[in-house]
């Protein structure tokens, strides 16, 4: 039974991987999004054909420094939906936090993942009796 369920768990992580690796670059961009969103950026409509230029001509994916009338804005463009998310320095600096925040967490959320494979590889040994199922040969008790 032990053996089946480890089989299940070895089949569902997979298939989370490739649903995560589907989805990463959508996650990725959304994950931005939210984060900018908690920063305190606004969400933006262009209302001209120049503004909407604009927007298509920023690196996408990307959040770039603007400067509009004397002052430096920072804008994410999100082309696609025909909106920008537009923030002050201020809001920019808060962002990186959150973002060096955000990045740590998943770093700790790897580990996790990772210390929790290993444990469960450790545990398919079990199934061969671990080295004492090799008879112990030349391992314990040789003088």
């Amino acid at each position: 039974m032990k053996h089946v369920f480890n089989k299940v768990n070895i089949f569902g992580a997979i298939a989370l991987v490739a649903l995560t690796v589907g989805c990463t670059t959508t996650t990725q961009t959304q994950n931005k999004e939210n984060l900018l969103i908690a920063a305190g950026f606004k969400v933006i409509i262009p209302k001209t054909a120049t503004q909407q230029q604009k927007l298509q001509t920023l690196p996408a994916g990307k959040v770039s420094s603007v400067q509009k009338d004397g002052r430096i804005c920072y804008v994410f463009p999100d082309a696609p939906n025909n909106q920008a998310y537009v923030g002050g320095a201020q809001q920019y600096q808060t962002y990186k936090q959150l973002r060096l925040a955000n990045q740590l967490s998943n770093e700790n959320l790897e580990a996790a993942e990772i210390r929790q494979e290993n444990e469960m590889n450790l545990g398919a040994w079990g199934g061969w009796g671990g080295w004492g199922g090799w008879g112990g040969v030349g391992f314990v008790g040789r003088r």
